[in-house]
């Protein structure tokens, strides 16, 4: 336990409390009474004073000097060498002969709980694209159909057949531009590759309004983003299209981030009476996330700050 130097009865108090009792002649019971302790506690660090002077008033490690249930370190070594050629714990605890409680509780000790944090943590790929439209960024997210009253998360009930009676799914396409973070939205009735390539062209409509001019968009690889429609409508769109690595959702994490975002403010943010409800306050969430909150990667200003800023500096270079 880490405990203030200041903190009233700290080693700076108990310094002033012990001085009292051996330097000044007050009784143990009067410097306890003023320090607020008991006489014992008084006479415990009175006496650690005598001993070890200064040293004595901090307070010591409640760590025990020895375990004698502690497995071994040729154990725990011989555990870190099978988990280290990719052993499960029962496999382990099988050929070590221990129980798979133990070995559990070791490898969790040494970082090993998991065989995901045997591979090396791969660097983070941050980029930002410098014009508006080099990059957006498209995916969707699944949302349960709200048919009668509050979801789970608010009523809590989410028993063996509360996600039944047809409620069905809702398809949220999302749009990011990679520079500015202006975002676009739709609320789709599935995620085929016909609904993808219109939500696509509405897109790059609004981002037309805005004066940004797409060259290349990045989606995950769902089917619809692989389907041959697809990739004639980016052709005839004359976009880039650029898929992300498989198994690597987080290549495509501005889109990623965003959702969790609109998630957290929009979507489970309120409580609403059905789905058309939650729909019809997408706008206005939408519209608050671009003109009016601040981004944090854009140094707490909104995407449609940022676009103005970039559109600003490139007019003074034309």
């Amino acid at each position: 336990m880490k405990l203030h130097g200041n903190a009233p009865f700290g080693p700076k108090g108990r310094a002033t409390m012990v001085r009292r009792v051996i330097e000044q002649g007050w009784s143990l019971a009067e410097a306890a009474e003023a320090a607020g302790v008991s006489e014992r506690t008084c006479s415990k660090w009175a006496g650690r004073y005598r001993a070890e002077g200064e040293g004595g008033l901090v307070d010591r490690s409640s760590t025990p000097r020895s375990i004698p249930g502690r497995t071994p370190e040729d154990r725990v070594a011989a555990i870190t060498a099978l988990r280290r050629v990719r052993m499960t714990g029962p496999e382990i605890a099988e050929c070590l002969g221990m129980a798979l409680s133990t070995v559990s509780a070791v490898l969790t000790r040494i970082g090993l709980g998991k065989l995901s944090r045997l591979e090396p943590l791969e660097p983070a790929n941050r980029y930002e694209r410098k014009r508006p439209g080099e990059l957006i960024h498209i995916d969707v997210k699944k949302l349960g159909v709200i048919a009668k009253g509050a979801g789970h998360r608010i009523s809590g009930n989410r028993g063996p057949g509360q996600r039944a009676r047809g409620a069905g799914w809702e398809f949220v396409h999302v749009c990011v531009d990679d520079a500015t973070r202006l975002a676009y939205v739709e609320v789709l009735g599935d995620e085929k590759a016909t609904t993808a390539i219109g939500f696509l062209r509405r897109a790059l409509a609004f981002y037309a309004a805005h004066g940004i001019e797409v060259e290349r968009l990045m989606t995950d690889n769902g089917s619809a983003y692989r389907s041959i429609a697809h990739a004639l409508a980016c052709k005839a769109l004359g976009i880039r299209h650029i898929r992300t690595r498989p198994y690597r959702p987080r290549t495509n994490g501005k889109a990623e981030r965003f959702i969790r975002t609109m998630l957290g403010g929009w979507a489970y943010g309120a409580i609403y009476r059905d789905s058309a409800q939650r729909t019809a306050a997408l706008s206005g969430w939408l519209a608050f996330y671009n003109w009016r909150r601040p981004h944090g990667s854009l140094s707490h200003r909104s995407p449609g700050a940022r676009l103005a800023e970039l559109n600003n500096v490139a007019g003074t270079y034309t």
